[in-house]
C-alpha cells in the first residue's frame, strides 16, 4: 500500500488529518501528516518530513502532498524526492503540490494503487474539485 504524508504550514496537515478521520470515521494506516511552523530550522523541517516518510513506507512507494509550490513544506518535500534513496528511502516518492482536501479524498479512497497511478487520479480529484458553484462548468 502507498504511503502518504500530508506536509503543510502549521496547522493545515494536522488538520487535513483531521478531515481524513471525520470522514472515514478512523485514522487509516499508513498516513502522517507533518506541519512546519514558521521559523522552524529547515533541516528540522527535513528530519521530520524524512522520518515521516520512512513511518509511511512499505516499499510500494511514498506520495508526499504539500499545500504550497515554491514554500517551505514544498522545498523540503521536493528534497526528499530528489535524495530519498541517498539517505535510505527505499521506495519512490512522488510529490504533488496544491493540496485540497479532494484531493486528500481521492488519494485515501485510493490507497491500493500503484504509485504512479494515486498519483495520477490524486491531481485529477484536485483539480475536478475546483468549481464555481452556480456557473456551468465545462467537464473536461
Amino acid at each position: 500500500m502507498t504511503g502518504i504524508v500530508i506536509v503543510a504550514h502549521t496547522p493545515v496537515a494536522s488538520a487535513m488529518l483531521g478531515f481524513i478521520e471525520h470522514t472515514f470515521g478512523d485514522l487509516p494506516e499508513r498516513i502522517r501528516a507533518v506541519d512546519i511552523p514558521p521559523h522552524e530550522d529547515i533541516k528540522v523541517s527535513f528530519e521530520r518530513v524524512l522520518e515521516a516518510a520512512n513511518g509511511v513506507n512499505t516499499g510500494k512507494g511514498v506520495l508526499i502532498l504539500t499545500d504550497v509550490m515554491g514554500a517551505t513544506p514544498a522545498n523540503v518535500a521536493s528534497k526528499i524526492e530528489s535524495v530519498g534513496h541517498s539517505i535510505g528511502l527505499t521506495s519512490q516518492v512522488i510529490v504533488l503540490t496544491g493540496l485540497n482536501l479532494p484531493m486528500l479524498m481521492r488519494c485515501v479512497s485510493n490507497r491500493g494503487e500503484e504509485l504512479e497511478e494515486l498519483a495520477h487520479k490524486a491531481l485529477v480529484g484536485g483539480q475536478h474539485g475546483i468549481l464555481r458553484l452556480g456557473a456551468k462548468v465545462d467537464q473536461e
